[in-house]
């Protein structure tokens, strides 16, 4: 007997959360609010800090490895310079 009581305030708690859902959510994330960096950045970063160590083939492993697993990149192109100043060989670019 107690069902039919508790089904309408459940069917609008529902209903409202429903309705409310496609706000929570309406802006795109600050980029400066990150908590995570994306993984090419963090590759270079790395290499950055292999060169800063000098410890070369590191470097240039990193590098390569950055412009193989993520060639369309805003650091792939950097990297494949680096890699060709450094006399190593370069990943092809998509």
């Amino acid at each position: 007997m107690l069902l039919p009581l508790f089904r309408a305030p459940a069917a609008a708690l529902v209903l409202g959360a429903l309705a409310t859902a496609p706000f929570q959510c309406a802006r795109d994330p600050d980029p400066e609010k990150a908590m995570e960096e994306p993984p090419e950045d963090a590759l270079y970063q790395l290499a950055e800090q292999f060169r800063e160590r000098g410890d070369k083939e590191a470097r240039i492993t990193t590098l390569r490895f950055l412009a193989t697993r993520y060639p369309s990149s805003r650091l792939a192109e950097r990297a494949r310079q680096e890699l060709a100043e450094l006399g190593a060989p370069v990943p092809a670019a998509p």
